[in-house]
């Protein structure tokens, strides 16, 4: 019992402030990757809502494509791929250039490309939600269509898809752990080194399981408290 608590402590005989750091890359790269998702998520709503018959298109070719594609696949793409791309690119400049991707960048990109193209089905579900009535008595008040947008239509949707964007922050939390397998220090990468050093695989990885469990409880309970405020903002109208 004394080596397992001493394995868990911090310093240089224990491996908790490793987990620790572990830990600030995941919460890190979930934030990064979070606006980028959303802004292309609604983004790519709206050209599925477009009368244009190509922003639709490319609106359901996007999410078809990464709702479609393994995560896993996603991100080897993005940063194999990605690095193999602008390393010809440099390479017409300078032959000699030796060229490699951040895995954290690698990451936020692949993760908010998949994360936008769940985003967008959300937001276009909350776009139908909305009655067409609130638009046409916008446009009956003189208000332009931006801003109909920003003070009718968003304070309405961010209400209504909220629920289901707290489930897919949940769901980005979980797959930020993929990012371990392209070098990134993350919690999972993290219990993996100490496991294979310390010959104690289910320490670390139960370690790791309550670092999560804890993460996503955290989240929890800031996304109901984040609906209640938009609930008691309804109510105050």
């Amino acid at each position: 019992m004394n080596d397992v608590w001493v394995l868990l402590s911090f310093g240089p005989q224990g491996w908790s402030d490793d987990i620790a750091r572990g830990a600030l890359v995941t919460i890190s790269l979930a934030l990064a990757t979070l606006p980028i998702g959303l802004l292309i998520g609604f983004m790519v709503a709206l050209a599925k809502r477009s009368d244009e018959p190509s922003l639709k298109l490319a609106g359901n070719v996007y999410t078809t494509i990464f709702r479609g594609l393994p995560e896993l696949l996603t991100l080897f793409v993005v940063f194999y791929g990605g690095q193999i791309a602008i390393g010809q690119i440099v390479r017409l400049f300078n032959a000699d250039a030796a060229i490699e991707v951040n895995s954290f960048v690698a990451g936020m990109v692949a993760l908010g490309v998949v994360f936008s193209s769940y985003c967008s089905e959300v937001f276009l579900s909350a776009f139908r939600a909305i009655p067409p009535g609130q638009y046409e008595g916008a446009y009956a008040l003189g208000l332009s269509r931006m801003k109909t947008m920003r003070l009718v239509i968003l304070p309405q949707l961010i209400r209504v898809a909220l629920p289901g964007l707290s489930n897919l922050w949940l769901n980005l939390l979980k797959d930020t752990a993929l990012v371990s397998v392209i070098g990134l220090s993350d919690i999972l990468r993290q219990a993996g080194i100490a496991a294979r050093v310390t010959k104690e695989a289910f320490l670390f990885y139960g370690l790791a399981c309550l670092v999560y469990l804890a993460l996503a409880m955290i989240s929890s309970v800031g996304l109901h408290a984040i609906e209640r405020s938009v609930r008691r903002q309804d109510a105050a109208r």
